[in-house]
């Protein structure tokens, strides 16, 4: 039998790059770019933010930081917390969420409701708007809402130790008086029976995850635990079974960028989430976890520079899942 190839994620022979050098020659590469795309409007809050900034965070397999630029900036991580919502949400009920949300791409903008009328009100998969929505439900059922909304900020902090992080008032605020669209997916859902809880307080505990402030550094921090089989790093405890890591990166893959997904694999090769804040976290299993954060989207609503970031990062460090 022939021997197995090393399993590594360079070609023998050709050296492995400085990790903190390929960070901030990205940082510098994205900061002189004029093409920065366009800041989300549609949440009155955010379209404050300038579009100019541009941060990473890489942690890698050690525990070292690796951060450049606006880094430790915080941002609103919006759909970002779609992935630790699931998480929470999976832990609590098991394979039975999927009865309320599937798993499949879905091919339309996020906040689509054509999609959800046609699928008789079962969301695509958990990181559209609606599938978050349902998962929210889920988390605030047997729950007032101030309780399921600490029970997902405290998630977040014990991921990535540290509890400063917390939840933008203002930025929620805003979500709640204009999410009109996501007020309609939610009576939809809840006219066929896939919400079990009043809209309004079931919208309330999502706009106030999706308003949850973080750094990138933050991010990459709670985002270990999917490059490492499920285990935090930090504290050597499994907060979910390798299978359900897995399960989670497939969907991120898959899912995590809207109708921009199967662009997004085919360009970087990884696991990610993005979030119309800007931001993005990627999974490079068993290498490191990744966040960037530039304002500007692309029409789809994912970062236009943070993108560019991570298909750079992901050639130069040779992470691509799909290989070097």
């Amino acid at each position: 039998m022939a021997p197995r190839p090393p399993a590594a994620s360079m070609p023998i022979g050709i050296a492995v790059p400085n990790l903190a050098e390929v960070v901030a020659e990205i940082a510098e590469e994205m900061r002189v770019r004029a093409d920065r795309g366009e800041v989300a409007t549609y949440i009155p809050e955010l379209a404050r933010v300038s579009a100019d900034q541009f941060g990473i965070a890489v942690i890698d397999n050690d525990g070292k930081a690796h951060v450049a630029g606006d880094g430790d900036v915080p941002f609103s991580i919006q759909s970002i917390s779609k992935v630790f919502t699931l998480t929470l949400a999976l832990g609590k009920a098991g394979n039975r969420l999927w009865k309320r949300v599937g798993r499949e791409p879905s091919g339309s903008p996020f906040n689509s409701i054509v999609q959800l009328e046609r699928e008789h009100g079962i969301p695509r998969n958990p990181f559209i708007n609606a599938g978050a929505i349902a998962v929210s439900d889920l988390i605030l059922s047997g729950h007032q809402p101030r309780e399921a909304l600490g029970a997902i900020l405290r998630f977040m902090q014990f991921l990535a130790d540290d509890a400063t992080i917390t939840i933008d008032n203002a930025v929620a605020a805003s979500e709640q008086r204009t999410g009109f669209r996501n007020a309609a997916l939610a009576n939809y859902m809840r006219s066929f029976g896939v919400l079990d809880n009043p809209v309004d307080l079931t919208l309330g505990v999502y706009f106030h995850h999706c308003a949850i402030a973080m750094s990138c550094r933050q991010l990459a921090m709670a985002g270990r635990f999917l490059a490492h089989n499920g285990i935090n790093p930090t504290t050597g405890l499994s907060v979910v079974t390798p299978e359900r890591a897995r399960r989670i990166n497939a969907i991120m893959l898959t899912c995590g960028h809207y109708d921009g997904s199967g662009e997004f694999a085919f360009r970087v090769g990884l696991p990610g989430k993005s979030g119309v804040g800007g931001g993005i976290i990627a999974i490079a299993p068993g290498q490191a976890s990744i966040a960037v954060w530039s304002p500007g989207l692309d029409p789809s609503g994912n970062s236009h520079l943070g993108q560019l970031a991570l298909e750079a990062l992901s050639k130069r460090m040779g992470w691509s899942i799909f290989g070097a």
